[in-house]
């Protein structure tokens, strides 16, 4: 997983406030409940020391996500009375939580945005004989994504109205264009719904690199809830798999432990390999549990398991942070990717290793 959307958090120092809030519109008066949730975290975080000029900035744009339908939730940073970044979640937090703190809290913004799927959904109706014989209309929309955050984010959909009489001939058409868009999203999966006989017309005239990607999928298939497309059936689809990019990663991190390669596996060699820029892709069996302490500087780079450490490298006044905090800004600041992959797929020490980008004689072992 790239984590470049996150690079306006780092852009100025800290403080910030970071903001989690669910706000769903499938209750009574969601404005109403919307403004408690936000009355008690707005006084969490003027205890925990932010000034009114922040709380404003937060304030305008809480509950702002009008537009977004169904169940959901907001990410909100913001530092020096700035707003930062503003994002939807496709799932509501488990707790509404606010922190003020020298290092953003992005790791619930991450998680959020995991297992990061391409995919492209295609929803074909028609409600007549399963025949191009007969009189009637095929229509066919289709959207690509990125799942799960695509749920809330839905992309620019293709429409199509096409007489059945001229399916057969038209869906050859279509089924070049739908390859178009799956291959400019990179997409790993190609989730088709709606009427079983057009379905079937549409999928063997795909090309083959773009038929062997189809997951047929079965229930009601709306296409105006203002969600993404398949949404239900989408969640059945990806829930418990990773993204071919990232299995990719795995792989490689694999044949590179049994072959003494260029990684790192346990959290120290990990630590010290983000240290020297060194790191292409962190991998983790989870998040780091809020109770995980790292020193840090005010460097992406500059971060160490003691004190003590981070100060011989000449490092002044360094602050002890939350790992998962310490840890998103080196990848982000160093520009690499964070892969979490279940130990059931690949045991890590101490639930951690990296993908290294170079080694050389200082690289640790």
């Amino acid at each position: 997983m790239r984590l470049s959307f996150l690079e306006p958090l780092y852009a100025e120092p800290g403080p910030f406030a970071s903001v989690y809030l669910d706000t769903s519109r499938n209750v009574a008066h969601p404005e109403r409940a919307i403004a408690l949730r936000w009355q008690r975290l707005r006084e969490s975080l003027s205890r925990q020391g932010s000034d009114r000029a922040l709380l404003n900035v937060l304030e305008e744009v809480v509950g702002a996500d009008t537009e977004v339908p169904g169940v959901h939730g907001q990410a909100i940073f913001a530092a020096h009375g700035t707003l930062v970044l503003d994002g939807e979640l496709p799932r509501p937090p488990q707790h509404d939580s606010a922190r003020y703190s020298t290092l953003p809290d992005a790791m619930p913004l991450v998680t959020q945005h995991l297992p990061e799927i391409p995919y492209i959904a295609v929803v074909v109706h028609y409600g007549g004989l399963p025949t191009a014989e007969t009189h009637g209309w095929v229509t066919l929309e289709a959207e690509t994504g990125v799942w799960p955050v695509s749920t809330v984010t839905p992309g620019e959909r293709l429409h199509h109205r096409v007489a059945v009489a001229n399916w057969h001939r038209t869906s050859l058409r279509l089924g070049h264009r739908l390859d178009e868009r799956a291959r400019r999203a990179h997409a790993d999966a190609v989730v088709v719904g709606g009427d079983e006989w057009a379905c079937n017309v549409l999928i063997r005239r795909l090309p083959h690199t773009l038929r062997d990607k189809v997951v047929r999928v079965g229930g009601r298939t709306p296409t105006d809830s203002g969600r993404a497309l398949l949404e239900p059936q989408l969640d059945g689809v990806f829930r418990g798999r990773m993204a071919a990019h990232d299995r990719e990663l795995v792989d490689i991190f694999i044949g590179r432990r049994a072959l003494d390669g260029p990684m790192t596996d346990g959290l120290a060699p990990t630590v010290a390999a983000l240290q020297r820029g060194q790191v292409a892709a962190l991998l983790l069996n989870r998040p780091p549990g809020s109770s995980l302490r790292l020193w840090a500087g005010s460097q992406p780079t500059q971060l160490a398991l003691t004190e003590a450490e981070l100060m011989s490298f000449g490092v002044r006044a360094p602050r002890e942070e939350r790992a998962d905090e310490a840890l998103v800004r080196a990848l982000v600041g160093t520009g690499a990717e964070l892969v979490v992959v279940p130990e059931s797929e690949l045991r890590l020490c101490e639930g951690v290793g990296a993908l290294l980008r170079y080694t050389d004689p200082g690289t640790p072992s």
